[in-house]
This record gives C-alpha cells, sequence and structure tokens, in this order.
C-alpha cells in the first residue's frame, strides 16, 4: 500500500488542474500514505505524503482561483 500511496501522489501532481479529481486522488494518496507510515516507516509512504500534500495544495489554489475568477466576473462583468 506504500506504493500505491507513491502512485496516488504521482497522479496528484497532473491532477490537479482538474478541481475534484485532483483533490479526490489526493486525499486518497495522503490517507494512504499516513495509514502505511504509522503501520511501517517506509521511505516510499513519506514520498507518497510529500507528493500528495504538494498535489493537494496545488488543488486547493486552483479551487480558489476559479472561485475568485467566478466572482469577479459576477460583480464586475469584464
Amino acid at each position: 500500500m506504500d506504493a500505491a500511496s507513491l502512485v496516488f501522489g504521482i497522479l496528484s501532481i497532473f491532477m490537479w488542474p482538474i478541481q475534484y479529481g485532483g483533490f479526490l486522488v489526493s486525499a486518497t494518496g495522503l490517507a494512504l500514505g499516513v495509514v502505511m507510515l504509522r503501520r511501517r516507516k517506509s521511505g516510499m509512504a513519506m514520498a507518497g505524503i510529500v507528493l500528495s500534500s504538494i498535489g493537494l495544495a496545488l488543488t486547493i489554489i486552483n479551487l480558489k482561483i476559479g472561485l475568485l475568477g467566478l466572482i469577479l466576473k459576477t460583480y464586475f462583468q469584464y
């Protein structure tokens, strides 16, 4: 499962432009990484946690920018 965390972490780096898909992949990779890190100290689990965290942060930033654009478009009609 630590390899699955790493795979989901790598996928989350590529899936961040798709807001909800990126969130699901990142959250899954993060959860798997944390579970496997508690069971045994594994480098792949730690790498999965790091990559999933980066993917999750990028997804959240993308979501906020999208919402900001929607708000600005609604109020200012540019």
